[in-house]
């Protein structure tokens, strides 16, 4: 579990019948002219429909080139994926998670091929924003954010702010466009007896709704700092103290429900959809569910004030080395980009990296995947707060845990935090 995602309910939804990752016989993984793909999406899925449609593309201008589709699981590919690239049977382009210890690892490993020159041939670097492109590049030690490219991102996520329109009538209040605005509608709610923010401690909900509000003080050097190492972080600064201070507040002012940090992803999830809370902040995996279980009116903005937001590209593409077909996997990465595709991945709710939100044509989407524009735009995407080092997503859930409890101040939560963050650092960094 990262804080990224809720990944097991994300994989539950992947499921199909699974091939084994070492049952690619040779002919069909590079014995004459193929292409052989690896994914782990539904087919009903956006981004499975986006694939789908970006192989027809790919087999209609290529038609003496035989594609084999292959799907995997999310946990086959994760779990086996160093092994099976030391081989020969190996596919020619699979989609990845993205990250120090998942692609990056691999890239540091020699198992993965660059694809630099492509990505600058083929405008791919025009393409993709800056914070997009940090899932895409690895350097030599596999730290996330400079050196080759070794994936092609052509999806996103990102955490919004889910509202009850209902709930906000009743109340009186509007959308707010600053953080004061909000807490202002925060105060509204409980001025009612209606606990306003639904979430959850004891998984990564509480830890996103923390650095969205460090992020409200924050720049893109804290980001680089605090994700890539290009500088120290100053733990007890006012980006992380605000956050940590604001979350034990909020707490304190009946906000967030004092029983949140024992309480699940699925626990906020669900008490939502109920209608018990009128404001959810996470992530846009939550969004066709919300399509298909809230009985509600109900929308979406970005976090108020923030020109910085928690998110970043979805899973990547990659090109293991020993792919025999790299030509044929780099022509497909680029259909994948194309707008035709990229549109369909609008339509159905993926979040595209490209194309044209505009021919949405349901609002909701096309709300959803403009908010998510606005973001890319400003180059405004800031990752996760698990990512920097392993084993951070338990030290920040036990430590907001203490936050929400009340059983440990901000300056003994955060000098926790700091020790797991920078022996982690210099584990990754050989310091």
């Amino acid at each position: 579990m990262r804080l990224s995602k809720k990944v097991a309910g994300a994989v539950a939804g992947m499921m199909l019948a699974p091939i084994a990752l070492s049952g690619c016989s040779s002919d069909e993984s590079g014995g004459g002219d193929t292409l052989t793909i690896w994914h782990y999406e539904n087919d009903s899925s956006a981004m499975g429909q986006a694939w789908a449609r970006a192989i027809e593309i790919y087999e209609e201008e290529n038609p003496d080139v035989k594609v084999v589709v292959e799907n995997q699981t999310f946990e086959q590919i994760q779990k086996n994926a160093k092994i099976v690239l030391t081989g020969d049977s190996v596919p020619d382009v699979m989609e990845f998670n993205k990250g120090n210890a998942t692609a990056g690892q691999l890239a540091s490993q020699g198992l993965l091929y660059p694809l630099t020159e492509a990505a600058e041939s083929r405008g791919w670097d025009k393409t993709l924003s800056a914070s997009l492109q940090t899932t895409a590049r690895y350097d030599e030690r596999g730290l996330m954010g400079s050196g080759e490219w070794y994936g092609v991102p052509n999806y996103g996520e990102y955490v919004t702010v889910y509202y009850n329109k209902d709930m906000f009538a009743d109340a009186g209040v509007e959308v707010p466009t600053t953080l004061a605005e909000f807490e202002a509608v925060l105060d509204a709610f409980t001025s009612k007896g209606i606990t306003p923010l639904a979430e959850a401690g004891a998984e990564y909900p509480m830890g996103q709704l923390w650095y969205q509000l460090a992020l409200s003080k924050a720049d893109r050097n804290f980001v680089d700092s605090y994700q890539l190492f290009t500088s120290d972080v100053d733990w007890q600064g006012p980006e992380l103290t605000f956050a940590t201070d604001t979350l034990g507040k909020w707490v304190e002012k009946g906000y967030i429900s004092k029983d949140a940090a024992g309480l699940t992803a699925e626990d906020m999830g669900t008490s939502w959809i109920s209608g018990k809370y009128p404001i959810m902040v996470s992530g846009s995996w939550w969004f066709g569910r919300l399509v298909d279980e809230a009985k509600f009116e109900w929308g979406q903005f970005l976090f108020p004030g923030n020109t910085l937001q928690t998110g970043s590209s979805g899973n990547i593409w990659v090109v293991p080395e020993n792919a025999k077909n790299k030509e044929n996997a780099e022509e497909f990465l680029d259909i994948t980009l194309r707008d035709e595709v990229q549109n369909i991945l609008g339509e159905k709710g993926g979040l595209p990296v490209a194309g044209d939100a505009s021919k949405i044509s349901d609002e909701k989407t096309r709300v959803f995947t403009e908010d998510f524009n606005t973001i890319n735009k400003d180059d405004g995407l800031a990752f996760y707060p698990d990512w920097p080092v392993p084993g951070f997503y338990d030290e920040i859930v036990s430590a907001l845990q203490s936050t929400v409890n009340g059983t440990k101040s901000t300056p003994e939560v955060l000098d926790a935090l700091k020790s797991s963050y920078e022996q982690g650092r210099a584990d990754l960094l050989e310091e």
